[in-house]
C-alpha cells in the first residue's frame, strides 16, 4: 500500500437496508465521508461475519451478500461494485501473528453491514474494500486484533467497524421517531463517557460493567466491532461522535471517530 496521511479508525452504525432510504442518515454518513482524509483503501469488520479462523473476504469484485429477509424487491437491486484490494490481503496476512491461520474465501462479497453505509459514504464505489470477518466474540481478542492492524492507518486504510452499541431487534418499534428506550439511553451515555476518556477496560469488560447490557445487548456481535476500531486507535488520540441520536427505539446511531 501507498504512505499517505495517517487516516483515523471509525466504528459506525450500519443501520439497516432502509438506512438508505432515510435522507438525513445517509446525509450525515455522506458528510462524515467528506470530512475524512481520502482512503487508500478500506478494511471493514461488520457484525454479519463471524467466521474462524480469520477469514478474508473477495479481493475482486463480487455480488453482495443480502442477508436480510421480508424487505422490499427494490433492496435486493442494490449495487456496490467497489474495487478489490488484494495487496490489502496480504499486508494484513504479514501483520498477523505468523503462527495464526487465516483463510480466504474469494466469492464472499460484502454483507449489508458492510455495503449500506459504504453506499452513503462513497456512493461512487471508487474506494476498494476488504471485508474481514470476526474470528471470535472474545472482546480482549478482538480488541487485541485492532492493535495488531493498527499500522494500516499510516497506509491509508479506513480501519472501520460497523454494528451497533446497543441492538435488541425485540425492543424494535417502527418509525424514526419512536419513544427512546430508557436502557438503550442509559447504556449510550455510559458508552460515550468510557470512549471520551479512552477507558478501554471498561469497554472491553462490558458485560459486567455496562448498565442494562442484558437488555440493550442480547447477544454482543452489534458491539464488538467498535472494540477492533478502539484497539487501532491511539490512547492520546482524540474521539469524536460525528454521528448521534436514536433510531427504532432502542438502537442507538452513536458512530465514533478515533484520530
Amino acid at each position: 500500500m501507498d504512505k499517505n496521511k495517517r487516516m483515523p479508525a471509525i466504528f459506525l452504525a450500519h443501520g439497516a437496508p432502509p438506512l438508505l432510504d432515510m435522507p438525513d442518515w445517509v446525509r450525515e454518513l455522506r458528510e462524515w465521508a467528506k470530512a475524512l482524509p481520502r482512503p487508500q483503501a478500506i478494511l471493514m469488520f461488520s457484525a454479519h461475519w463471524e467466521e474462524h479462523p480469520i477469514t478474508l473476504g473477495a479481493t475482486r469484485t463480487v455480488p453482495l451478500i443480502y442477508d436480510f429477509y421480508g424487505f422490499p424487491e427494490h433492496y435486493y437491486l442494490q449495487k456496490y461494485p467497489a474495487p478489490g484490494v488484494p495487496d490489502l490481503a496480504a499486508r494484513v496476512r504479514k501483520l498477523l501473528n505468523p503462527d495464526q491461520a487465516v483463510k480466504d474465501d474469494p466469492g464472499r462479497g460484502l454483507d449489508h453491514g458492510a455495503y449500506v453505509p459504504l453506499v452513503a459514504m462513497y456512493p461512487e464505489a471508487d474506494v476498494p474494500v476488504l471485508q474481514v470477518s470476526l474470528p471470535t466474540l472474545d472482546p480482549k481478542v478482538l480488541f487485541a486484533l485492532g492493535k495488531t492492524l493498527a499500522p494500516l492507518r499510516d497506509e491509508g486504510v479506513l480501519i472501520v467497524g460497523s454494528g451497533f452499541i446497543t441492538h435488541n431487534l425485540r425492543l424494535f418499534h417502527f418509525g424514526e421517531n419512536a419513544k427512546i428506550n430508557s436502557c438503550a439511553a442509559e447504556f449510550d451515555a455510559w458508552a460515550a463517557d468510557a470512549l471520551t476518556r479512552k477507558d478501554a477496560e471498561a469497554l472491553i469488560d462490558f458485560e459486567r460493567r455496562g448498565p442494562s447490557v442484558r437488555n440493550v445487548l442480547p447477544t454482543t456481535e452489534h458491539y464488538l466491532p467498535l472494540l477492533i476500531a478502539l484497539g487501532a486507535a491511539d490512547e492520546k488520540e482524540a474521539v469524536q461522535f460525528p454521528i448521534t441520536g436514536f433510531v427504532w427505539g432502542a438502537f442507538t446511531r452513536r458512530s465514533v471517530q478515533f484520530g
